[in-house]
C-alpha cells in the first residue's frame, strides 16, 4: 500500500527537509560590560589630570616635605623639609647625633633653649640673662625708681629754692619706666623765654636729678614740648627747633651731673603736636620737658609715641609736663 501512495509509483519514502534557524542575540551591543570598564577609564584619567594640576600648583619644596612626610626613615639631612624652618632646622633635640639628652646619644652640641625660641646676646639663663631674672629686673627697677623718687623729694624739700618747684615736678610710671615731667605754668618756666638755656633753680633741679639716677642702669630718653604760640618767621625759629633744642640742652645738664652719655637711647622734640591741655593749645602748662627712665628689658619708645585715642599710654601723656609759654606772647615760649 505505501507503495501504491508513493509518488510517480515510486517506493521511495519521501523527503523530510529539516530547518535549522539560529537566533541571534539582538541588540546585544546594548550591554552594560562597556559601560564599567569605560567608567574605569574616565576614574584614572581623573585621577592622573588631578596629580598633575597638584604637582603644578606645588613648590619643590612642598613636594619634598610631603615626600619626607611618608618617608620618615630618609637618612638625608632634612634640609627644606617639613619642619626645616623650625628653630632646629627640622631636627629634634632627641636625634641621636643632635643635642645630648641621654647616655645612648653621640652628638657633642651645647644648646640654651631661649624663651620663645627667639635668641639673641642677651638671652640666657646667666647671672644677667634675662631667662632668669627678666621678672625680677622689672621688679628691681620699680623699687629702684621708688627709692630715687623718695631721694629726690626729700632734697627738694630740704632747700627752700627747690622746695617751690615741687608742684613743677610729676613722677608718672608708665609701662615702659618711670617719667619725670618738669612742668612750666603762667607764674614760671624752666627756660628763659623762646630760648634754650635753663634758668639758675631749673638747671640745679635737673642736676639734682642726675645725681640721684647716675648710679643706674636704665636707659634714658628725653622729649621736649612747647605750647601752641608761633614766630614771627618759622623758617628761622619754630617750636620744633625750640622743643628738641630744650630736650638736647636737658640731656647736656644730665650728662654734666654724672649721667653716662651711653645711657642716652633718644632725644626728641614734638612742638606743640601733644598738647597736655588739648583745649587751650597756648596754656603755658603745655611747655613741659619729660625725662624717661625705661625698664632695662624693656623695647623703647613705643609707649611714648602716643597719638589721640591710643588708650592708657595716651592718657598718660597728656597728664605729662608741658613748657610753658607766657599767652598772648608773639615768640614761643
Amino acid at each position: 500500500m505505501a507503495a501504491a501512495r508513493a509518488p510517480h509509483g515510486n517506493n521511495q519514502p519521501p523527503k523530510i527537509i529539516v530547518k535549522k534557524i539560529y537566533i541571534e542575540g539582538h541588540g546585544g551591543h546594548h550591554g552594560g560590560a562597556w559601560k564599567v570598564a569605560y567608567a574605569d577609564f574616565v576614574t584614572a584619567m581623573m585621577a592622573f589630570f588631578l596629580l598633575m594640576w597638584l604637582l603644578g600648583a606645588t613648590t619643590e619644596q612642598q613636594r619634598k616635605a610631603l615626600a619626607d612626610y611618608f618617608a620618615p626613615t630618609l637618612i638625608e639631612l632634612k634640609q627644606k623639609s617639613a619642619g626645616s624652618y623650625g628653630p632646629f632646622g627640622g631636627a629634634s633635640l632627641t636625634d641621636v647625633d643632635s643635642y645630648p639628652n641621654r647616655a645612648g646619644q653621640t652628638g657633642t652640641r651645647a644648646l640654651t633653649v631661649p624663651a620663645g625660641a627667639v635668641g639673641g646676646k642677651q638671652v640666657g639663663s646667666g647671672e644677667k640673662g634675662s631667662l632668669k631674672n627678666a621678672e625680677n629686673v622689672t621688679q628691681q627697677d620699680k623699687r629702684n625708681f621708688s627709692r630715687m623718687r623718695a631721694r629726690l623729694e626729700a632734697s627738694m624739700k630740704r632747700d627752700p629754692k627747690l622746695a617751690k618747684l615741687a608742684r613743677h615736678v610729676r613722677f608718672v610710671p608708665t609701662p615702659d619706666g618711670l617719667r619725670i615731667d618738669l612742668v612750666d605754668d603762667a607764674n614760671y618756666s624752666m627756660f628763659d623765654l623762646g630760648t634754650t638755656a635753663l634758668v639758675p633753680e631749673a638747671d640745679k633741679l635737673i642736676g639734682m636729678i642726675a645725681e640721684s639716677i647716675s648710679d643706674t642702669e636704665n636707659a634714658i630718653m628725653i622729649r621736649g614740648h612747647t605750647d601752641a604760640l608761633g614766630y614771627g618767621n618759622p623758617l628761622q625759629m619754630n617750636n620744633w627747633m625750640l622743643s628738641s633744642g630744650r630736650a638736647e640742652a636737658t640731656r647736656r645738664r644730665l650728662a654734666r651731673g654724672g649721667v653716662a652719655e651711653a645711657r642716652f637711647e633718644r632725644i626728641e622734640g614734638v612742638a606743640d603736636r601733644q598738647p597736655m591741655i588739648e583745649d587751650a593749645p597756648g596754656d603755658p602748662r603745655n611747655r613741659r620737658v619729660a625725662i624717661t627712665l625705661l625698664y632695662r628689658q624693656a623695647g623703647f619708645g613705643e609707649s611714648e609715641r602716643d597719638r589721640p585715642g591710643a588708650g592708657p599710654r595716651q592718657n598718660s601723656l597728656r597728664n605729662s609736663s608741658r613748657n610753658d609759654r607766657p599767652t598772648g606772647s608773639s615768640k614761643a615760649g
